[in-house]
């Protein structure tokens, strides 16, 4: 849903966001492929990010594997730690790979990290209006750190399961 690649990006490196495509819809993942990993956290705020991102990317690359969608989710299940799963177009050898079966209702949030609780039960709540049973969350940072003050914008999109 997004529209650039990396290397076609203002900055080198993440693509201007489009909420539009994200929010308040239905998404579904089925049948896309993901490469999985684990990113050591403190209190949720990724300790390794970089270099498990940096490691990753460059065996994608290697293998051709881009995805056309630049997309990157987080599953936040633990203070010390979360899985992340990053959309392929082709298995990637040497990684863990996975699918994500079913449904998931999305929702655009901006703002600083600080707002992630707020953000959750909003999510929650919205799942709730639309007649639906919570299963599973899973977060999309839709850039880095550095590029969301580029762009002055810090998006997250929130994903339920449903």
């Amino acid at each position: 849903m997004t529209d650039k690649l990396p290397e076609q990006s203002e900055t080198g490196c993440c693509p201007r966001f489009d909420p539009e495509p994200w929010d308040n819809k239905t998404v579904s993942f089925e049948g896309k492929l993901f490469l999985k990993d684990r990113v050591r956290s403190f209190l949720h705020i990724p300790l390794n990010m970089g270099k498990v991102m940096t490691k990753n990317m460059a065996r994608i690359e290697a293998a051709d594997a881009l995805a056309p969608e630049q997309i990157t989710l987080s599953d936040e299940k633990s203070l010390w730690g979360s899985d992340i799963y990053i959309a392929v177009s082709k298995e990637v050898p040497g990684a863990e790979m996975t699918r994500f079966p079913g449904t998931f209702l999305s929702k655009v949030f901006e703002g600083p990290y600080s707002k992630i609780g707020k953000w959750v039960k909003e999510m929650k709540a919205y799942v709730e209006s639309e007649g639906k049973e919570f299963k599973d969350l899973y977060f999309f940072y839709t850039t880095c750190p550095n590029c969301a003050k580029v762009y002055g914008k810090n998006y997250v999109v929130l994903l339920a399961a449903v």
